[in-house]
């Protein structure tokens, strides 16, 4: 089977699946899907053009940025919605998500030694979103008068992850358009989940959201531009190990950019309610 072939076939299905949500005008999840597709899908070519340089300052600036925005969004959106629901069980819900993000992240790793012709990246960034896209569709299924910049400002990572993904594939002589599969996939179970009636329980409540709160935290503490040897931006770099202290050079640009990621959400939400 082409590379093309899955590529627009998963677009089309999220097509399909966008049309059955427009029918019961569920128009936020809808939004956050498309969102979470053009960042990553408008980040591969720039990740396709930057193959080869070294110079990493837009990448990290998009590691930080998402991951200030993803940290600063669940801890005002959905922390107090958990705990407001449950305290305990709220925390509970919490606790559980962060291990299952680091079980998530852990397991995936796995998908690098399998038989599969699709590139080991491509498999792990599916199913990392399709995780996610279970998530978003049960928050806003519980709570649907949650506004769009929570989901917005969860997916932004989608940006980078797509840039790194292009580069890496390209410098290994690979296609980078099976990008267009994690691309789509948030969608493709944000989208039908949604649709669930979740029972308003406060305890049912508190555990989704703090399961959501805990998996989110995990998935942008991941995403934190590390400059150190083995991170995720030394990983995307040609230095040896005895080169790591040209690291130094990104270290402030690193945290900059993740204060101002967070800085944003929470300027946002103040003009917003």
């Amino acid at each position: 089977m082409s590379d093309k072939f899955i590529a627009y076939g998963t677009v089309i299905t999220l097509c399909i699946f966008t049309l059955f949500a427009m029918l019961v005008s569920n128009w936020k999840i809808i939004g956050i899907s498309w969102i979470a597709f053009a960042a990553m899908a408008l980040a591969i070519p720039m990740g396709i053009k930057a193959a080869g340089k070294t110079k990493l300052n837009h990448l990290i600036a998009g590691y930080g940025l998402a991951s200030g925005a993803m940290i600063t969004s669940a801890a005002i959106f959905l922390v107090p919605t958990a705990v407001n629901h449950h305290p305990v069980y709220g925390g509970l819900g919490i606790a559980v998500g962060i291990m299952a993000g680091f079980a998530i992240h852990t397991l995936n790793h796995g998908l690098t030694h399998t038989s599969f012709s699709t590139p080991p990246v491509v498999l792990e960034l599916t199913s990392h979103a399709l995780a996610a896209g279970v998530i978003i569709g049960m928050v806003y299924a519980a709570m649907p008068e949650l506004g769009l910049l929570l989901g917005v400002a969860i997916v932004t990572h989608k940006g980078p992850a797509g840039y790194a993904a292009s580069r890496r594939l390209t410098m290994q002589g690979q296609s980078a358009l099976l990008l267009l599969l994690p691309a789509s996939a948030i969608g493709l179970t944000a989208l039908p989940v949604s649709l669930l009636e979740i029972p308003s329980d406060a305890v049912i409540n508190a555990l989704i959201f703090g399961f959501a709160t805990g998996v989110f935290f995990h998935v942008a503490i991941d995403f934190l531009p590390e400059c150190e040897v083995g991170g995720n931006v030394h990983r995307d770099t040609d230095l040896d190990h005895d080169e790591h202290h040209k690291l130094d050079k990104y270290r402030r640009w690193a945290v900059l950019n993740t204060f101002i990621g967070g800085l944003l959400v929470f300027a946002a939400w103040y003009m917003v309610y």
